[in-house]
C-alpha cells in the first residue's frame, strides 16, 4: 500500500494542488486572479529548463548506441510495429473526439483567439517549423522541433566520431543527468504552480470548467479502455489467432496490475519479460523489443497527446479537423511517444512541443498538463502492456507463423 502511494505521490500532490486552487477560485472569485503570477513563474521555469533537457536527452541517447544493438531485421519490423500501433491509437482518438466533440463543452471556457494560432502550414511555416536561421534561435521554445532535429544530428555526429568523440559523449551524458534533475526539482513546485493557475482559471471561467474536464476525461478513459480490450486482442490475433488472444490475456493480468500499481512502464518491465516467455515470444526478441518498448513505444501517450491537442484547440476556439492539422498532430504524437520515455515527467515535453509547433501561447500549457495528469494511470496501463502485444506481432513476423505454438 505504501509502495503504491509512493508511486502515485507525484500525481496525488498535483491533484491536491489543483483541488485547493479550485476551491480558492470558487471561494474568492475574481480576487483569486492575484495568484496568476505564481503559475506564470512555474510555467516560465518549465519553458526555460525544457530546452537543454530535450537536447541532451536525445543527443546522448543516440551517441550511446552500441553496434551490438543493430539487429537489422528485428529492429526494422519492431520500428514498423511500434509506428503502426502509435498511429492507430492516435487515429482512434481523433475519431472519438470527432464523434463526441469537445468544442461545445469547452466553448464556455474558450480563451481569446490569437493570430499566431492560425495553424496554416505554408512553405515558410514548414521551413520555420523544422529549422532556424541562427543557432541562438534554437534556444527558443517556439523552435522545439528544430532543436530536436539538431539534437539528433549532434547525437549521430558524436557516434560517428568514435574514440575522438568519447569526451563529448561523456559531456552529453553528464549534462543529460544534470538537466533531468533540474527538471525534477522544478516539478516539485508543480502542485503550487498548477494550483495557482487553476485558481485563476476557475476565477475567470467559473465552475463550468469542471464539466469541460469531465467530458474530456470521459472520452479519454473510454477510448483507452476500448483500445486496451479490442486492439490488444486484435494484435494478439494477428500474432497467433484465437490461441494468441487466449495466451495474451492469460498472461497479461500481472503486467496490467503492476502498471496500474506502479504507474511506470519501466517498473513493469520484469512482469512483461516474464509474461512474454509464457506468451511464447522468442527470448531474444523479447529481450530487445520489450526494454526498448518501455522507452520508445507508448500507445497510451499517443491517445493522451491527441486528447490534449484537441482540448487546447477547443480552448482557443480553433478547429481540429483540417488535414494539415491532423497530419502534424500525428507526427508530433509519434515523436512525443518516442522522446518522452527518457525524460522524467516526459509527458510535459510533449505538451510543450505541440504548443510550440502550433504557435499557442503559454496559457495553453496548464490545461494540457491537467488532462495529462488525470489520464496518466490508464495511459501507463496502455504504455506498459502494449509492449507485450507488440512483441507478439514482432515475433510473428520475424520467427514465423507457428513459432509461438512451440
Amino acid at each position: 500500500m505504501n509502495s503504491t502511494f509512493k508511486n502515485y505521490s507525484g500525481i496525488t500532490w498535483l491533484l491536491v494542488g489543483i483541488t485547493l486552487g479550485s476551491i480558492c477560485g470558487i471561494v474568492f472569485g475574481k480576487q483569486a486572479e492575484i495568484l496568476k503570477p505564481i503559475g506564470d513563474i512555474f510555467l516560465n521555469l518549465l519553458f526555460v529548463a525544457v530546452i537543454p533537457l530535450v537536447f541532451f536527452v536525445i543527443s546522448s541517447a543516440i551517441a550511446n548506441i552500441e553496434g551490438g544493438q543493430k539487429l537489422n531485421r528485428i529492429l526494422t519490423i519492431m520500428s514498423l510495429v511500434f509506428l503502426g500501433t502509435l498511429v492507430l491509437a492516435a487515429l482512434l482518438t481523433i475519431t472519438a473526439v470527432s464523434l463526441f466533440p469537445v468544442h461545445q463543452e469547452v466553448a464556455k471556457t474558450a480563451l481569446p483567439i490569437l493570430e499566431e494560432t492560425n495553424g496554416k502550414l505554408t512553405g515558410d511555416a514548414i521551413t520555420k517549423l523544422f529549422t532556424t536561421g541562427e543557432f541562438y534561435l534554437l534556444l527558443s521554445r517556439k523552435n522545439m522541433l528544430a532543436l530536436i532535429i539538431i539534437a539528433i544530428l549532434v547525437g549521430f555526429g558524436t557516434l560517428k566520431s568514435g574514440q575522438q568523440g568519447i569526451a563529448f559523449r561523456n559531456f552529453l551524458n553528464s549534462a543529460n543527468e544534470v538537466f533531468k534533475n533540474v527538471f525534477i526539482i522544478i516539478m516539485k513546485a508543480g502542485p503550487v504552480g498548477l494550483g495557482a493557475y487553476f485558481a485563476y482559471q476557475v476565477a475567470v471561467f467559473g465552475p463550468e470548467l469542471f464539466g469541460s474536464y469531465a467530458h474530456i476525461l470521459g472520452i479519454g478513459y473510454g477510448v483507452s479502455i476500448f483500445y486496451y480490450i479490442v486492439f490488444f486482442s486484435f494484435y494478439a490475433f494477428i500474432a497467433g489467432g484465437i490461441k494468441g488472444i487466449r495466451r495474451y490475456w492469460q498472461n497479461n493480468i500481472v503486467p496490467s496490475v503492476t502498471a496500474v500499481a506502479t504507474c511506470s512502464s519501466i517498473a513493469t518491465l520484469p512482469a512483461n519479460l516474464a509474461a512474454a516467455k509464457k506468451m511464447g515470444i522468442n527470448e531474444v526478441i523479447a529481450g530487445i523489443t520489450i526494454p526498448l518498448g518501455a522507452t520508445l513505444h507508448k500507445d497510451g501517450s499517443s491517445i493522451s497527446s491527441i486528447l490534449k491537442m484537441t482540448v487546447v484547440f477547443a480552448m482557443f476556439g480553433k478547429s481540429f479537423n483540417s488535414a494539415e492539422v491532423i497530419l502534424l498532430a500525428l507526427g508530433i504524437t509519434v515523436l512525443v511517444s518516442i522522446v518522452e520515455g527518457g525524460i522524467p515527467n516526459g509527458g510535459y515535453i510533449g505538451e510543450l512541443l505541440f504548443i510550440s509547433a502550433y504557435g499557442f501561447p503559454p496559457e495553453a500549457l496548464p490545461p494540457a498538463i491537467i488532462i495529462g495528469t488525470l489520464i496518466d494511470p490508464v495511459a501507463t496501463l496502455l504504455n506498459a502492456t502494449g509492449d507485450t502485444a507488440a512483441a507478439m506481432v514482432i515475433n510473428r513476423f520475424t520467427q514465423g507463423k507457428n513459432q509461438q505454438d512451440n
